[in-house]
C-alpha cells in the first residue's frame, strides 16, 4: 500500500478517537457519578477539562507541528491521548479522572491541529479532495455514533472501557505513523505564542471555575469574585499580548472581516446553546426517567443522526446557496428545536423531546459544513490555518463555558424548585427538604436521594425531583434558544458574499506557493474544499 493511504488511515484513526471522546462520555456520566461518588461539578469537569485544554492548545500545537515536524508531533499527540485514556479508565476518584481528561485534551489538540496538514502534504490533485472527503465523513460519523457507542459499552461492560478501548487503537495509530508517514515542516514557522496561550488558558480556566463553583461557594464569595476579576484581567492581557506579538496565536485583525466574526459567533453559539445541553439531557434521561446508558444513546441518535443526514445535504447546497442563508436559518432552527424541548413536566416522557431533537439536529446539520467556509473562505491562504484553528477554538470555548454557565442555572433552578415543593410537604419537613435539594443539585444524586427516603415520603421526593429537573431543563433550553437565535440573526447580518469573493481572489493568487510551503494554509484550503463537498 502506498504511504499516502497509510497517512489517511492514521489520521482518520486519530481524528475518530478524539472526536468520539467529545460525545461518547456524555451517556456514561451517571455511571461515572455512581462509581466514583462524583458531585455535579465533578461531572461538569469531566467534559470541561477536555474542552478547555483542547481549546487552549489547538493553535499552539499547530505551531509546534510546523516547527518540529507534523509526523512526530502527531505521533506524540496520539501517544499522550492513549496514555491519558488509560489513566481515565483506571481512575479511582474524580480528581484523577478530570486530570486525565485534561491530558486527553492536550493530546486531542495535537492530533486535530496536525491532521489536515498531514493529509495536505501526502495527497495532491483530485486525490486530495478524496482524502478530505473521507476525513470529513469520519468526523461526522464519530459525532453521530458517539452516544450509542458510549451507551453500548457502558451498559455491556463498564464506563471505564469507553476510555480503555482507545489504548490498543492508539498504539496501532502510533506504529503506523512512525513507520509509514512522511515528515513535513514549515520552513517559515515561528515559535509558539507562549504569553498568548498562558493568558488565554488562564482566563478561560478562571471563568469556567467561577461558573461551576458559584452555586456551591456563593456568588459573592472571595474565591468566586477573585476568579471573575482574574479572568477579566487575563482576558485584557491576552488581547494586549496578541496586539503586540509579531506572530500572535490569535490574529485579531481577522475579526475585521464581518464574515469571519459571524462564523466565530456561530461556532460558539452552536456549542454553547445546543451541545453543552447534552450533559443535562443525559442526566434527565437516566437519573429521572430511569433509562439505561444504551437506551439513552439510542434516543440521542434522533439528534445526532439528524445532524449527520442534514450535513450531507448542506454540503451540496454550499455551492449554490449563500452561506449566510444556511448558517443563519440553521441557528434559528436550533433555537426552535430547543423551544420545542421546553414544556417538560413531572409526567413527561422522553418522547416529548423528539420534535425538538429533530428540528435542532436539522439546524445543526445545516450549519456545520458551511461553517468551515466562513472561517477560511474569507482570508488569504497564509492565514487559513490560523483562521480554521480559531473557529475550532470558539467551538470548544462554547462547550466549556456553556456547560459551566448552563450548569449554574440548572443547579440553581433544580435546588430552588425541589426546596419549595418539599418544604411544603409534611412527610419531609423543611430541614430535610434543604438537604435533599442540596444533594440533588450539588451532588447530582437524584436516584440516591430517592432511595434514601422512607416509604411514605419516597413518592413525594421523587415527584419533587422530577419537577425540579424538568424546570431546570426548561430554563436551560430557553437560554440555549436565546443564544442560538441571537447568533442566527447576527450571522444573517454579518456574513457577506463579498467577503468570500475577496477571499477567493486571494486564494487564486496565492494557492500554489501557499500549499507548497505552508502546511497550515493547506489545512485551510483543504477545510474549505471539504466543506463544499
Amino acid at each position: 500500500m502506498e504511504r499516502k493511504w497509510w497517512t489517511l488511515i492514521a489520521v482518520s484513526i486519530g481524528t475518530f478517537m478524539l472526536l468520539l471522546d467529545i460525545t461518547i462520555v456524555n451517556v456514561a456520566l451517571p455511571s461515572i457519578q455512581v462509581s466514583l461518588h462524583s458531585s455535579f461539578s465533578d461531572l461538569q469537569w469531566v467534559v470541561d477539562a477536555y474542552a478547555l485544554t483542547l481549546a487552549a492548545l489547538l493553535l499552539t500545537t499547530g505551531s509546534l507541528a510546523d516547527l518540529y515536524g507534523r509526523r512526530i508531533v502527531f505521533a506524540c499527540g496520539v501517544a499522550l491521548f492513549s496514555a491519558a485514556s488509560l489513566l481515565s479508565g483506571l481512575a479511582t476518584d474524580p480528581l484523577m479522572l478530570n486530570l486525565a481528561r485534561g491530558a486527553q485534551g492536550i493530546g486531542g489538540a495535537t492530533m486535530f491541529a496536525t491532521s489536515l496538514a498531514l493529509l495536505a502534504n501526502a495527497f495532491r490533485g483530485a486525490e486530495r479532495g478524496l482524502a478530505f472527503g473521507v476525513w470529513g465523513a469520519i468526523t461526522g460519523v464519530a459525532v453521530a455514533v458517539g452516544p450509542v457507542v458510549g451507551g453500548a459499552i457502558t451498559s455491556a461492560i463498564s464506563w471505564r472501557w469507553i476510555f480503555l478501548v482507545n489504548v490498543p487503537i492508539g498504539v496501532i495509530a502510533v506504529v503506523i505513523t512512525l513507520a509509514y508517514l512522511d515528515e513535513s515542516r514549515d520552513p517559515n514557522a515561528t515559535r509558539p505564542d507562549v504569553p498568548g496561550v498562558v493568558t488565554f488558558s488562564g482566563a478561560l480556566a478562571a471563568l469556567v471555575y467561577a461558573l461551576i463553583k458559584g452555586n456551591t461557594l456563593g456568588w459573592g464569595s472571595a474565591t468566586i469574585l477573585a476568579c471573575v476579576v482574574g479572568a477579566a484581567i487575563l482576558l485584557v492581557a491576552f488581547l494586549i499580548v496578541e496586539r503586540v506579538q509579531p506572530a500572535p496565536m490569535f490574529d485579531l485583525s481577522l475579526f475585521r472581516k464581518p464574515t469571519f466574526s459571524g462564523g466565530s459567533i456561530a461556532a460558539f453559539a452552536l456549542s454553547a446553546g445546543l451541545f453543552s445541553l447534552l450533559l443535562y439531557l443525559t442526566l434527565y434521561l437516566q437519573d429521572v426517567l430511569g433509562l439505561s446508558p444504551l437506551q439513552t444513546g439510542l434516543r440521542l441518535l434522533v439528534l445526532s443522526g439528524g445532524i449527520l443526514l442534514t450535513s450531507a445535504a448542506s454540503g451540496r447546497l454550499t455551492a449554490s446557496v449563500p452561506i449566510r442563508l444556511l448558517i443563519g436559518p440553521g441557528l434559528v432552527l436550533v433555537a426552535a428545536g430547543l423551544l420545542l424541548m421546553r414544556g417538560l413536566s413531572s409526567s413527561s416522557g422522553w418522547t416529548h423531546l423528539i420534535p425538538g431533537f429533530i428540528l435542532a439536529g436539522a439546524g445543526a446539520g445545516l450549519i456545520n459544513p458551511p461553517l468551515a467556509s466562513t472561517a477560511i473562505g474569507v482570508v488569504p491562504p497564509a492565514r487559513a490555518g490560523m483562521a480554521s484553528g480559531i473557529n475550532s477554538t470558539f467551538r470548544q470555548v462554547g462547550i466549556a463555558t456553556g456547560i459551566a454557565g448552563m450548569g449554574a442555572v440548572f443547579a440553581h433552578v433544580v435546588r430552588g424548585r425541589i426546596t419549595a415543593l418539599l418544604s411544603a410537604a409534611p412527610e419531609v419537613g423543611s430541614a430535610n427538604a434543604h438537604t435533599i435539594a442540596a444533594v440533588v443539585a450539588q451532588q447530582g444524586g437524584a436516584k440516591q436521594a430517592i432511595a434514601a427516603q422512607p416509604g411514605p415520603s419516597r413518592a413525594v421526593v421523587e415527584h419533587a425531583i422530577r419537577v425540579g429537573f424538568a424546570a431546570g431543563l426548561n430554563e436551560v433550553c430557553l437560554i440555549g434558544a436565546l443564544v442560538t437565535l441571537i447568533a442566527g440573526l447576527l450571522c444573517l447580518v454579518l456574513i457577506r458574499n463579498r467577503d468570500f469573493a475577496e477571499g477567493a481572489a486571494h486564494r487564486q493568487a496565492a494557492v500554489a506557493p501557499a500549499t507548497a510551503s505552508d502546511g497550515r494554509a493547506a489545512v485551510g484550503l483543504a477545510t474549505d474544499a471539504t466543506a463544499r463537498r
